[in-house]
């Protein structure tokens, strides 16, 4: 029996990690027993523990407490989670993706001297201003197995001249989760219900990473620019407010714009991911800052203008499906204009849904 200690610190990686917990209860429960530590990273409780209800996944044995007052959360991370390989002398560790909780979990598995496992490894943007850049390629140059969704993942690795030995193509553990949670949504979620949004006929946009929210000028442009699509098209935006995004925007404009933003859009409180899957099915189309977003609309065959400079998910604009906006207001009009023209090809770029499974027999084999 090989014992994982998973290390997870926000949303996207929760919902991630549903797919690998689900295949090891079902599957693989008699070779491996799974650890969960939440670094608890993400600051926002009713968009962490929920999930994990809501996934059907047991809740954390460990949730980390952090200093609010530390300079460096990722130090404070560090120390925790090295007490707790000490507790439990796990045989690996897993990380997903490129948050501060990844890089710190990377960091104490070295330390420790126990093999790290880099779920969505070979991501890259190219753009080292971003934190998450730089924590994606520390992580896996620290890693033992790297597990990447795309083949142009597995080439960024091969660039970096990490060891081939230790590359694996598994495809997208989202798309496994996008299948497998699809299939449980009600016909019509009874919170979306309650709210009262359409059915169809909308448009989803969301706005959370942070060199968007707490960039005064990126926040307005991004905003202006929505709604001019809003009038464009005389649609609907549905919009998912993050905690983050709601406190910047009174923060930098005040309560009053807020409140006349609402009047605009279709503000709501954070969602979860089945309510976020009914709003993607639905959806005509997505504006948004998000990668899961945009991998999730491809999925289910819906194109998106993406409110960033650069993307890791290259062939989802390849494909045309998705326009890379920017995020000032003209940009992202131009880039509308332009989707509107786009004729996607939804090619099954990221795998057959059956990630998860790969990477636990992948696992077994290579840490004999």
């Amino acid at each position: 029996m090989r014992k994982i200690l998973t290390v997870l610190g926000a949303r996207p990686q929760i919902i991630k990690s549903a797919a690998i917990t689900r295949i090891i209860q079902s599957e693989f429960n008699n070779s491996l027993t799974e650890i969960v530590l939440n670094t608890g990273q993400h600051y926002d409780a009713n968009m962490s523990d929920d999930f994990f209800h809501e996934l059907s996944i047991p809740l954390p044995k460990y949730t980390l407490s952090l200093s609010k007052n530390a300079v460096f959360s990722t130090s404070d991370m560090i120390e925790k989670i090295d007490k707790i390989v000490h507790d439990e002398s796990p045989d690996l560790m897993v990380v997903y993706g490129d948050t501060n909780s990844t890089l710190a979990g990377a960091i104490s598995a070295v330390k420790n001297n126990i093999p790290l496992v880099h779920i969505e490894a070979g991501m890259r943007s190219f753009n080292m201003d971003m934190p998450e850049e730089k924590n994606r390629i520390l992580t896996d140059h620290c890693s033992r197995l790297l597990f990447s969704p795309t083949f142009q993942g597995i080439a960024n690795l091969k660039n970096e001249n990490i060891n081939t030995e230790n590359i694996f193509h598994c495809g997208d553990i989202m798309l496994d989760n996008s299948m497998y949670y699809s299939k449980c949504r009600t016909e019509y979620s009874t919170k979306l219900k309650r709210i009262d949004l359409p059915e169809r006929d909308f448009i989803l946009f969301t706005c959370h990473r942070q060199s968007n929210t707490d960039n005064k000028a990126h926040l307005f442009e991004i905003i202006e620019g929505v709604k001019a699509i809003s009038k464009l098209t005389r649609k609907q935006i549905i919009f998912p407010i993050h905690p983050r995004t709601r406190k910047q925007i009174v923060y930098f404009f005040g309560q009053a714009y807020l409140e006349n933003l609402s009047h605009v859009f279709k503000i709501i409180p954070p969602v979860g991911y089945l309510d976020t899957i009914q709003l993607e099915v639905n959806a005509e189309f997505v504006i948004t800052d998000s990668g899961g977003l945009m991998k999730e609309a491809y999925f289910f065959e819906k194109k998106s203008l993406i409110l960033r400079n650069q993307t890791e998910w290259v062939e989802i604009v390849e494909l045309n499906a998705a326009v890379i906006a920017g995020c000032k207001k003209d940009q992202i009009i131009d880039s509308y204009y332009k989707m509107l023209t786009l004729q996607p090809k939804f090619e099954p770029i990221f795998g057959k849904g059956d990630a998860g499974r790969f990477i636990c027999k992948t696992i077994l084999e290579q840490l004999k």
